[in-house]
């Protein structure tokens, strides 16, 4: 019987969503990564996505091509939230398949949150409210959810992180409970 592999994380203080665990990022031997007792704290990851103001939405075409887009939107609650057209080819993508990678545009400071697109539900107003409250403080303008549109919600499943400057020191993986919530 083989051996089970070994789990490569250790539990992190619960302040990331649905109380994450702190790894090491799943890669070759070759990149150097070693277990450590410390690793970037999820606050590290959320300030960035906060600030953030373009966030790359990554998708996948239901003849399995990759699309990937930039979009504005938000992190709030312990989601990222964004909107498009229904009839767009991210939101098509997301009919099909609502798995997705959100990165954002620095190669210098990395961070990768990957989940599953949720619909939000357009009578949420509490959600909107905020959503809107957001929108005008980040890009100086109300919210825009016109006929036609969609706006999703991505709580992560695994999220990574590491600088430029520190790799392969800082690299961190969190993992999320899929159930929670």
């Amino acid at each position: 019987m083989p051996k089970a592999k070994a789990q490569r994380r250790i539990p992190a203080p619960a302040t990331g969503p649905d109380g994450g665990h702190a790894g090491l990022p799943d890669v070759p031997p070759l990149y150097g990564l070693k277990p450590r007792k410390k690793y970037l704290p999820f606050s590290h990851a959320e300030k960035r996505l906060a600030r953030s103001r373009n966030y790359w939405i990554c998708t996948t075409r239901p003849d399995g091509r990759p699309h990937s887009i930039p979009v504005w939107g938000f992190w709030i609650d312990g989601a990222v939230y964004f909107g498009t057209a229904s009839s767009s080819r991210k939101a098509r993508n997301l009919a099909h398949n609502p798995a997705v990678s959100v990165h954002l545009d620095s190669g210098d400071d990395v961070v990768i949150l990957e989940g599953d697109a949720i619909k939000v539900d357009l009578s949420d107003k509490l959600t909107f409210k905020k959503l809107d409250a957001a929108s005008r403080s980040k890009y100086k303008m109300p919210l825009m959810v016109v006929p036609g549109s969609v706006v999703y919600s991505v709580r992560p499943r695994v999220v990574l992180a590491w600088t430029e400057k520190d790799f392969p020191n800082n690299a961190t993986r969190w993992t999320f409970d899929s159930t929670a919530g």
